[in-house]
């Protein structure tokens, strides 16, 4: 079985979906291994490093994907019109690919035309079997490391309290909004590095989770607070008048805070908009907001998607995308661990390529077509329609 892994070609990409260490223990399932040239040249990782950890190098995608039948991606291929080679062109019908698609309808219906097995692995369920192949764990986690020392690099002052002979320096007030696993290690790294630390979340768990790092805890709570968490670990869409009292606390916290940190998502939705405008004019001149959902429309109204941009009343707002890409090497470990992890639990020692049983329940969280046909159980209705 031919493994593929390309370089990755989408705007802002720097990760890659192999290493040498995961090209070594595929080959150990009986793999053979093509990776295109360059293709970890943003991670750190150059064509010699794959070469002596057995890989072929292939000289462009075509010699990649040819005779592949598993394609490894970090982002979904380019089809035509979207950049310089038609990815989704390339890869031979039959072909399992494994990546994080952007999945929606229209994509499982491309794959499907395609004659293309795809797995998406953003949409992993949450359960305890999974956790080793979370991407969305693996590179969040990452992403909330990150965007505290973005924050530090473009605060002007320091983090911890430090106390000198020509004066102190007080420590700084760094809020994070959200709390699921980018939150919670933008806590402890901000922990680290010596800041006064608070953070909200509407999930009522968070609250525990929170004080658990050393955190102060900040929100409204009620009945519906109660309900705010789903079966699968996000948050849950809460009503308007609940979000109303969620936003005066915020607003009355915000004025003191040096830093802000906003990782709120909820699943399958736009980003909710935490921290308005006005919210923003309230904070004082030299504050940063970092908004690691910027790339979901951020949670900060006056977030530029891509942008860093400074405010009239000179708050810092990080609106970067693609958060785990910017640190690169660690992100592509993770992450080509989680894609190995889900091969091997699904590997047929045998016959020495993936078995993937239509009813095991991490099978029908990922699988977006299948034989020629779109088998997600989100995505067939709308996709026969």
């Amino acid at each position: 079985m031919k493994v593929a892994v390309l370089r990755e070609r989408r705007a802002g990409e720097t990760r890659v979906a192999a290493t040498p260490e995961t090209v070594k223990k595929l080959a150990g399932l009986g793999c053979t291994v093509a990776v295109e040239a360059g293709a970890g040249l943003a991670s750190g990782i150059t064509d010699a490093a794959y070469a002596e950890a057995g890989a072929e190098v292939a000289a462009d995608p075509a010699a990649a994907l040819s005779g592949a039948g598993i394609v490894l991606k970090v982002r979904a291929p380019l089809s035509a019109g979207e950049g310089e080679v038609d990815e989704m062109a390339l890869i031979p019908r039959g072909a399992l690919l494994v990546g994080t698609l952007s999945a929606d309808a229209a994509a499982a219906e491309a794959y499907a035309r395609a004659g293309i097995d795809a797995c998406a692995m953003e949409l992993l369920p949450r359960i305890t079997r999974a956790q080793s192949m979370d991407v969305l764990s693996s590179q969040a986690n990452l992403a909330g490391y990150r965007a505290v020392v973005e924050a530090a690099a473009a605060y002007g002052r320091a983090f911890p309290l430090l106390m000198t002979a020509a004066g102190t320096v007080p420590a700084a007030n760094v809020f994070v909004m959200g709390a699921g696993v980018a939150g919670l290690q933008a806590i402890a790294t901000a922990r680290r590095l010596g800041a006064r630390v608070s953070a909200t979340d509407v999930r009522p768990a968070a609250k525990e989770e929170i004080k658990s790092l050393g955190a102060a805890f900040v929100g409204y709570e009620d009945e519906e607070s109660r309900e705010a968490q789903t079966a699968g670990g996000y948050a849950r869409q809460l009503s308007a008048a609940f979000y109303a009292k969620q936003a005066e606390v915020v607003a009355a916290h915000l004025p003191k805070q040096d830093i802000v940190i906003c990782t709120a998502l909820v699943q399958g939705r736009k980003a909710p908009t935490l921290v308005s405008a006005e919210m923003v004019a309230s904070m004082r001149p030299g504050s940063v907001i970092v908004d690691i959902a910027a790339e979901a429309g951020g949670n900060c109204a006056l977030t530029k998607p891509g942008e860093a941009t400074v405010t009239g009343n000179g708050v810092t707002i990080l609106g970067f995308r693609n958060w785990p890409g910017r640190i690169p090497a660690a992100a592509s470990a993770l992450y080509a661990r989680n894609l190995l992890t889900f091969l091997s639990t699904f590997w047929d020692k045998a016959e020495k390529r993936p078995n993937l049983p239509a009813e095991d329940e991490i099978v029908k969280g990922v699988l977006l077509s299948r034989g020629g046909a779109v088998v997600h159980p989100a995505f067939a209705p709308a996709a026969a329609a």
